[in-house]
């Protein structure tokens, strides 16, 4: 026997994940975030905008000035 570990990345995918094991029969266990979820998409959100280009890069030696 094995154990997968699943990362769902917003609820619509954990609930399919759910019912795909509820249909097969296949024992599993849910684990709360200790996250905020609020705070867990502001930080997905900062990710995104990054990626996008928007944001702004300072140097470590301009940190203290």
């Amino acid at each position: 026997m094995e154990t997968l570990i699943a990362h769902p990345k917003n609820k619509e995918q954990a609930t399919a994940l759910k019912a795909v094991m509820k249909v097969l029969e296949i024992d599993f266990e849910t684990e709360e975030s200790q996250y905020n979820p609020d705070f867990v998409d502001a930080v997905l959100q900062s990710k995104e905008d990054i990626k996008n280009g928007k944001g702004v890069k300072i140097a470590v030696d301009d940190l203290w000035k």
